[in-house]
């Protein structure tokens, strides 16, 4: 085995720990260490937020061919980011005693149909529904000491929001605003450590800002699905009114003429590809035009 070989299986070991630490975590909130579960939980974020860099850097995909890393990522996720939390709610008795165990299960398997859709990451870098944000609704719901009744809700509107297509920020992928929401997501991750370092009576100021990043994340979000959606819902086309019909502007190429612009989109001979085809757009449309 070459050293190369060697590094790309330690990369998808690495992965894996993700499940080692689904483990540890199930048995700290069994013994009711819910501190020590929080930690656990933020080693879980860490290792999923650094393996994919670490992934393409080994070039696993081009070495391990065979071996679906992406497969191994989202069993990992699915028991960090849902089954963890959901076990959580029960142990910490988040919920309404009588209904516990089926709220409990709503996150179960809504999550489910979410992780498996094959368009829940999407080819433009969003998410397709809710993510499965249950740690973090989960460490909230405990800080907050929020009533048993308002996390029911909360849970049920949620796992509803699941099936709903909206897209939501990848947000080490954001097309707006990366480099900001990066920064303030990063102070973000910084006080929930100290409130998690703070447990189990942490300061209620630090505890609100803290919610400040969710509620940018959730606003971005939303501006950016219904901020794009809105040209498309009246005309797919713009036609300038004293020009033929072949006079028009097409927005979804545009879209994607602004986005490779702005460093992303497709690469090599697609781009070239794609390049051409713009300008050929642009010069029928100016042979076209009205004198």
């Amino acid at each position: 085995m070459t050293g190369k070989l060697a590094l790309a299986w330690l990369v998808h070991l690495y992965t894996a720990l993700g499940a080692v630490v689904v483990f540890l975590t199930i048995l700290s909130i069994e013994q009711l260490k819910f501190q020590e579960a929080f930690w656990l939980m933020s080693l879980a974020v860490v290792i999923d937020a650094t393996d994919g860099t670490l992934a393409r850097a080994a070039r696993v995909k081009e070495l391990i061919p065979w071996f679906d890393g992406d497969r191994l990522e989202d069993i990992v996720d699915y028991a960090n980011y849902v089954i963890v939390p959901c076990w959580f709610f029960i142990h910490a008795n988040l919920l309404p005693s009588g209904d516990a165990l089926w709220l409990a299960c709503l996150p179960l398997l809504a999550s489910a149909y979410g992780f498996c859709q094959k368009e829940a990451k999407t080819s433009d870098n969003f998410f397709l529904g809710f993510p499965s944000y249950w740690n973090i609704i989960a460490f909230y719901l405990y800080v907050l000491r929020s009533p048993p009744w308002i996390n029911a809700f909360t849970i049920l509107f949620l796992s509803v929001l699941v099936f709903v297509p909206i897209k939501y920020i990848y947000p080490s992928r954001s097309p707006r605003f990366r480099l900001l929401t990066n920064i303030l997501g990063s102070l973000w991750g910084l006080a929930v450590l100290a409130i998690i370092y703070l447990l189990p009576e942490p300061p209620h100021s630090l505890v609100f800002v803290s919610l400040l990043f969710p509620a940018y994340y959730t606003a971005l979000s939303y501006g950016s699905h219904f901020g794009a959606a809105r040209p498309n819902s009246f005309s797919k086309r713009v036609i300038h009114e004293n020009a033929p019909a072949v006079w028009t502007l097409d927005f979804d190429t545009l879209d994607l003429g602004a986005t490779m612009d702005r460093g992303y989109g497709p690469s090599g001979a697609a781009r070239n590809q794609f390049l051409q085809q713009r300008r050929n757009i642009f010069s029928s449309s100016l042979q076209t035009a009205p004198a």
